[in-house]
């Protein structure tokens, strides 16, 4: 679906990973070519796998929209950066770069060497203004490996309220009165107060999460079981006797999703005071909501009973137009979603209002690298004609060599006289030590299959988990993309069956150690299949794991049993050889998400337990006999 005139956007949320295909139209605006999305768990307890999550989610998109190696806008939250509004003095603008600088020194709460930042000076009545953003490099470091760990490369990143009022800009170009964008997300909610060519904008600390876990409190139950009372039965309580024409269960989930719901409005009004009274605004006049915590129903009568303003759900879909594949229907049901999406499109159209762009720090390397490709140019032209001069200067000296090389072809034939019986008895002893090895090797691939099993069983030892398949891979890369290890191959034969449901721990597992190459052939009327390799370097573990009382962890307990296998490696191998620009080779040891290949947050509603995968290296490469 991607080809080199599209552009692709990446929207990360908490809970909800979104990608949208876009390309240029002939009159210079932007067509969406494609849209799917992928929902992640937002529990606070599964924080740690959040990268493994996120990761997963995009290579899920990636594939299904086929964006191939493409280059990507993505947006960051409002919520993980620090974003200041600030009033410059009238000065040249020779002078806005370095002033800037130092009001970021000024309002940054880090040293500036340790995060990423950029500005935009934005058009404000009679004064420069501008909008600072910053983010800790680490947490971008981080967040980036998980967009290019799938095979993408960063474009842009940019920051989600910038990006939707990009796309409110777009959308509602003819709205002049005094606007509030509120754009409720999964852990936070940012407030866009927007007057025309004017805006700002400020992050809360609630969002859906805050609902889920009120439900949670209030019912004693699971994070993930309280996210779906809440989408599939939830709503808003409204005033004046509403709940009483619901059904008890119903009105009592309504009335704990109101109650968590309604300090929001108060946060609203404290942020509109300090908007009119510190950045000179007006108070709004018309609400606008977007994000997926405005899916509840009732949600959008609720804001108009509190902030008594007509409330609407936002369209920034006008802004652009829609290809022939896209699912309209779907679109109709998220425009208000696809905010930050058509923003970060907008992007590759140069039509953008604001454009704030945090560069991940291999991202600046490679641009670094591009700048300084014609300076490299110049010494590598500079190099040549420094060798066409060593080149005339060298054959003065050739005939000189020449002398002094049949020197040498004398004194070399009278060495070989001696070197003949010591390169003889070299080979005897060297044929000596590869049947010495022979022995020792054969020895340790005997017993290397029982002794794995047994370290597996020791450091995935939990009544949680269930191994269903013990599978030997062949031609494994653990640095390698999705694309690439579809050329490992199972060493197992194809009419082996994995184990279902049931098998308890690693003490069960039945591995067949399949026949290789040149072996004995199978009895007659055996089962045949396709030739499979003659070694493995890798071993794949599936099975499942359940919560409940016993779990408290829930999915986390899968790296949990990965760190144990970590402490104590005999066989398994947890680092990979990584070779830099210079051709430098270093052992680095590789993260979860480079391991676990699948692994669900939460069982589905039906399911007993939940699916999970791992892909571990060996410490060497062993024969399949």
């Amino acid at each position: 679906m991607a080809d080199t005139q599209s552009s692709i956007a990446l929207n990360i949320g908490s809970q909800r990973v979104s990608m949208a295909v876009f390309e240029p139209s002939k009159n210079g605006g932007l067509v969406l070519k494609g849209y799917d999305s992928e929902v992640i768990l937002a529990d606070p307890a599964t924080e740690a796998s959040r990268p493994a999550q996120i990761g997963y989610a995009i290579g899920q998109l990636t594939q299904r929209l086929k964006a191939g190696k493409s280059k990507v806008r993505y947006a960051v939250s409002g919520q993980s950066v620090f974003t200041r509004f600030v009033k410059l003095p009238p000065l040249g603008d020779d002078d806005i770069e370095q002033l800037v600088t130092f009001e970021a020194q000024q309002h940054v709460p880090f040293p500036l060497n340790e995060v990423v930042w950029d500005y935009e000076i934005l058009e404000s009545a009679g004064e420069k203004e501008v909008v600072i953003v910053a983010i800790r490099a680490e947490a971008l470091d981080e967040l980036n490996e998980s967009v290019t760990g799938t095979g993408l490369a960063t474009a842009e990143v940019d920051v989600a309220p910038m990006a939707l009022y990009n796309a409110f800009r777009a959308a509602y170009a003819n709205v002049t009165e005094p606007v509030l964008l509120i754009d409720i997300g999964a852990k936070s909610t940012d407030l866009l107060y927007i007057e025309g060519k004017r805006f700002f904008t400020r992050s809360v600390n609630r969002g859906g999460v805050s609902i889920t876990s009120a439900i949670s409190k209030e019912y004693g139950v699971s994070f993930a079981e309280a996210e779906g009372h809440k989408t599939h039965g939830g709503l808003v309580a409204l005033g004046g006797g509403h709940t009483e024409q619901l059904d008890e269960t119903t009105a009592a989930l309504a009335t704990t999703i109101r109650n968590a719901l309604g300090q929001l409005p108060a946060e609203i009004a404290r942020t509109t005071n300090y908007y009119r009274s510190q950045q000179g605004g007006n108070a709004p006049k018309r609400i606008i909501l977007a994000g997926g915590g405005a899916n509840l129903p009732y949600t959008k009568e609720f804001f108009e009973e509190k902030l008594h303003l007509p409330v609407e759900f936002f369209n920034p879909v006008a802004a652009i137009a829609v290809g022939k594949g896209v699912d309209t229907d779907k679109l109709g049901r998220e425009a208000h979603l696809m905010g930050e999406l058509i923003g970060l499109g907008l992007r590759a159209t140069g039509k953008s209002s604001v454009n704030i762009d945090l560069v991940p720090t291999k991202v600046q390397a490679a641009r670094l690298a591009e700048k300084q490709k014609p300076f490299y140019l110049g010494a590598a032209a500079a190099l040549l004609v420094g060798l066409a001069a060593w080149a005339g200067l060298s054959s003065v000296a050739a005939s000189k060599a020449a002398d002094e090389s049949k020197k040498m072809a004398d004194q070399k034939e009278e060495l070989e006289r001696v070197a003949t019986p010591i390169d003889q008895e070299f080979k005897k002893q060297a044929q000596l030590l590869g049947l010495a090895t022979q022995y020792t090797d054969a020895e340790a691939d005997r017993t290397f299959w029982p002794e794995l099993i047994q370290e597996i069983q020791a450091g995935f030892a939990s009544d949680s988990v269930w191994i269903t398949d013990f599978d030997p891979v062949f031609n494994y890369n653990p640095l390698g993309s999705a694309e690439d290890n579809k050329k490992s191959k199972s060493t197992v034969k194809s009419e082996f069956y994995a184990l279902g449901y049931g098998v308890t721990g690693v003490e069960n597992i039945k591995v067949e150690v399949p026949v290789a190459k040149g072996a004995k052939p199978p009895k007659p009327g055996a089962p045949t299949g396709p030739e499979i390799p003659a070694t493995a370097n890798a071993i794949r573990l599936r099975g499942f794991w359940r919560g409940g009382e016993d779990n408290p962890q829930g999915s986390n307990l899968i790296y949990t049993l990965i760190k144990n296998l970590r402490e104590k490696p005999q066989h398994l191998n947890f680092t990979a050889v990584v070779t830099d620009a210079k051709g430098k080779k270093t052992e680095e040891p590789l993260k979860d998400d480079q391991i676990v290949k699948q692994l669900e947050s939460a069982p589905a509603e039906s399911d007993f337990a939940a699916p999970f995968e791992v892909v571990i290296p060996l410490s060497r490469e062993v024969p399949i006999k």
